[in-house]
């Protein structure tokens, strides 16, 4: 997938203005307003009134929410319907229910619970399996695993890994966290007020930043590694 241009604009300015190609997994990092969130929201065609996307994208697939392209949220909370019932809140075939679960090493009787019933990390995986359901080409992902302890988001990681092994899916991954894109991601795109300051393998970006900013971003996220002298 190649993305030749994604423009988001108000009425006076551009707020992103990028570029990127999608080899397997991508990472977008940068700090709060960055323009992180904005882009898959520009992506799934949910920008807020008042602001408009330009796209020039080119892949083997069409953009359809909900079938080739899926969306994980930051709150998985937020995401279910707290008065239903999982199984009443599960849109694709049943047989992918039970295949994701097992994946996810989720026990098929939280169907039949309410959401609230369910710990933060089963609300995160049960998520993760209705956005997978469809068997989506691309998956977004807004910093799923921010709101996980540190035990959680070590096993969010694997499952993640796993799960894009097993089912070959695109990844969209967005993250202030540089070293959990560093786990997920083949590339990293370093975004600042909207624009690409840093742009590479993983391995590239973060063995050799370019940029001061990039630098701070990989030493907030790495205790022992230092850049500056």
């Amino acid at each position: 997938m190649r993305c030749h241009s994604l423009v988001i604009e108000d009425r006076s300015k551009k707020l992103v203005d990028i570029s990127f190609d999608m080899r397997s997994s991508l990472a977008l990092v940068g700090q709060s307003g960055s323009g992180k969130s904005l882009t898959l929201k520009a992506l799934l065609g949910l920008l807020p009134s008042g602001l408009k996307a330009k796209l020039d994208i080119e892949c083997d697939f069409e953009l359809i929410p909900g079938k080739t392209l899926s969306f994980v949220p930051q709150n998985a909370f937020t995401a279910l319907s707290p008065m239903t019932k999982i199984k009443d809140q599960w849109l694709n075939p049943p047989e992918a229910a039970e295949e994701l679960f097992d994946i996810l090493e989720l026990d098929s009787t939280l169907m039949d619970r309410f959401p609230s019933q369910l710990s933060g990390g089963q609300q995160q995986r049960v998520v993760m399996a209705m956005a997978l359901g469809s068997k989506p080409k691309l998956v977004l992902l807004d910093e799923p695993t921010t709101a996980l302890d540190p035990t959680l988001r070590e096993e969010m990681v694997k499952i993640l890994v796993q799960l894009q092994e097993e089912l070959r899916f695109l990844m969209l991954f967005v993250t202030h966290d540089i070293k959990v894109a560093e786990r997920l991601c083949e590339d990293i795109l370093v975004l600042k007020e909207g624009i690409v300051v840093e742009y590479g393998s993983a391995r590239e970006v973060l063995m050799h930043p370019k940029q001061d900013y990039t630098k701070q971003l990989i030493e907030a996220s790495f205790a022992n590694r230092r850049f500056r002298e």
